[in-house]
């Protein structure tokens, strides 16, 4: 299991990852996810994580509940428990319902299923879904 390093502990630059992140969540850095507690032994991967997220939640033509949906739906095919429960979470807090939340679990699966059996037959792509 990774060490978690605590704020108090993080080196300048980690630090500033954390800072910035709780600016934005108008949180107190001690109480800063895990996910940056592990990686903030890394600060270079730590750093791009960051950009790469902000860059990616940024305001944009997807509103951010549709950005926690496709967040959690590849951290679901991917089974990533630690991404599951904080998109989730996250999800939820941006207004996920338990409905909602039961209709995007049958799409997720529904679409698990159909990748598998188009890989498994080894379907070929249709002409009318090739890029030009």
């Amino acid at each position: 299991m990774p060490r978690l390093t605590e704020y108090k502990d993080m080196n300048p630059r980690a630090k500033a990852v954390v800072d910035d992140i709780a600016r934005r969540r108008d949180i107190d850095p001690a109480d800063i996810n895990n996910v940056w507690k592990a990686l903030a032994r890394h600060p270079t991967m730590m750093e791009r994580f960051a950009e790469e997220m902000k860059a990616a939640f940024a305001p944009g033509k997807l509103d951010p509940l549709t950005k926690e949906l496709v967040y959690l739906a590849v951290s679901i095919a991917n089974q990533c428990d630690y991404c599951i429960a904080s998109h989730g979470t996250m999800a939820r807090a941006k207004g996920m319902t338990d409905e909602m939340h039961e209709e995007f679990m049958a799409v997720v699966l529904a679409a698990q299923k159909g990748n598998k059996l188009a890989v498994a037959y080894r379907v070929p792509v249709d002409t009318a879904f090739e890029e030009t």
